[in-house]
């Protein structure tokens, strides 16, 4: 027996009516925005303290965490990562927190990309 002879023996019926599956279409879903997290310069924060942060909450290598921290010297600021809301949150928190407990005043910020 064929295919075609096999689907006609399922059909009861064996009318040819329109019959169709209902698809139901799903709105396309948007990816979250990113966040970039971004440490300012102070007078103040030692270089090799800024340098332990990269290394610590950005898991940079020594000489990454070295360059970007040269670029927040000279710059101002620079951004050190980009992240979904809520780990740019956390890692704000973690830096802001961690800078408060070794009494430095570094300030780590975020803002939409």
């Amino acid at each position: 027996m064929r295919v075609d002879q096999i689907m006609m023996a399922d059909d009861p019926g064996g009318d040819d009516s329109d019959v169709g599956l209902a698809v139901e279409t799903r709105p396309k879903t948007k990816r979250p925005p990113l966040y970039k997290v971004m440490i300012l310069n102070d007078d103040y924060t030692p270089m090799e303290f800024v340098v332990m942060v990269l290394e610590r909450f950005f898991g940079m290598n020594h000489a990454q965490s070295f360059e970007l921290m040269l670029t927040v010297h000279k710059k101002g600021l620079a951004v050190v990562g980009v992240f979904s809301y809520e780990i740019a949150e956390t890692k704000v928190a973690q830096v802001m927190d961690f800078a408060q407990q070794h009494q430095h005043p570094l300030q780590c910020t975020m803002e939409k990309e």
